[in-house]
């Protein structure tokens, strides 16, 4: 599932309606004379969706690219980025409750380290800032044990 602004979904689906009657390659200035936007705001949005598979965006050229996925729309870029964390702090829980021991207990380096360098390879600052999202909602504990530093999952 991809996350797009409306501005974004405006953009989309212009270029949808302009690849139908055109060989599929459409200019930028074509569509900013179309959706009446300022070419720099257009080339910021065109270059998002380039970014997240929408698009092919190349030397002033666009392509609708083959995206079968599910496309939602949010009013604004705090509600994508809101929206994506969402997603990510799912996936992090589940992806805790597979590495949790016995007692709901796992380390906190190996639970860094299954955050940064596996599936999900989240940076730095989201996976501190999704451990202590995940603390903050009552989802995990830090716990302090003489042989180091754990996280119970309070499921």
């Amino acid at each position: 599932m991809i996350l797009i602004t409306k501005k974004e979904e405006k953009v989309l689906n212009k270029i949808k309606d302009i690849s139908k009657e055109s060989n599929n390659q459409i200019s930028l200035s074509s569509l900013k004379e179309e959706t009446g936007m300022y070419e720099y705001d257009l080339n910021l949005i065109l270059k998002n969706l380039d970014k997240k598979g929408v698009v092919d965006y190349k030397n002033s050229i666009v392509n609708l690219a083959n995206f079968d996925g599910e496309i939602n729309t949010v009013d604004s870029k705090a509600d994508v980025v809101s929206a994506e964390l969402n997603q990510k702090e799912k996936d992090s829980f589940e992806l805790i409750k597979n590495i949790v021991d016995e007692n709901n207990m796992v380390s906190r380096y190996e639970l860094e380290g299954r955050l940064l360098y596996g599936d999900l390879k989240l940076t730095d600052f989201r996976m501190y800032h999704i451990i202590l999202s995940l603390e903050n909602k009552g989802l995990l504990k830090p716990i302090y044990k003489e042989n180091g530093d754990y996280y119970m999952l309070v499921d």
